[in-house]
């Protein structure tokens, strides 16, 4: 069954009014519509949606890669409130990275509810609370999404990479993402790989 994510909303608001909660709207033929939650107050949302709404189980987390935030507002609609507040800074130039969980109650058969959280930029304020200590399904999904797309979970046990390896530049799930020409660790280069190696690794011509 869906949740009702209005009256979620509602009870959210009520239990933890100064946390800045706030309905987006999904305009697709699912409407599947989500919370959009700022980083700070995560936690207490979290705890709060395990705890008194007895979501009991997260069964996935990824993460969004946002260098247009006007692109996000388009798949993400905000709700018409001005009392909503502003989460995620949307409309900052610089874009954002996001993070969106799938909530399901197993006791009420209740799921997804979706949340959403963002970061202040994709540079430097890039942190977000770790809700591992809440769901401990989140702890492999947070350590996937700091690798591929930089999100650092703070208070997260183990934060470190968990595709790539540990000396491995960048992270590659990012939209401005440009791969190395140096192909080294490329056992069987081919096709486009193979064009570039020869031109990161020209053959010396034989007399």
């Amino acid at each position: 069954m869906n949740p009702d994510v209005d009256t979620i909303l509602t009870r959210l608001r009520g239990a933890l009014p100064d946390a800045t909660v706030e309905l987006r709207a999904n305009p697709g033929p699912a409407e599947q519509h989500s919370l959009l939650v700022a980083p700070a107050d995560l936690p207490g949302v979290c705890r709060f949606l395990h705890d008194e709404l007895r979501f009991d189980y997260l069964s996935n987390v990824t993460g969004i890669d946002w260098p247009d935030p006007v692109l996000a507002d388009k798949v993400a609609v905000p709700e018409d409130d001005e009392d909503s507040g502003d989460p995620g800074k949307a409309t900052e130039p610089q874009g954002f990275l996001e993070v969106v969980y799938h909530l399901y109650s197993h006791p009420d058969r209740v799921g997804p509810l979706v949340l959403r959280v963002r970061t202040g930029d994709r540079t430097d304020r890039v942190e977000i609370p770790s809700v591992v200590s809440i769901w401990r399904s989140a702890e492999f999904q947070e350590r996937e999404i700091y690798d591929l797309f930089g999100v650092r979970f703070t208070g997260h046990p183990d934060l470190r990479r968990i595709l790539m390896w540990d000396e491995f530049v960048d992270h590659p799930m990012r939209k401005d993402y440009v791969a190395p020409d140096d192909f080294e660790y490329e056992p069987t280069p081919h096709a486009e790989v193979l064009e570039r190696a020869r031109t990161h690794y020209p053959a010396t011509e034989k007399d």
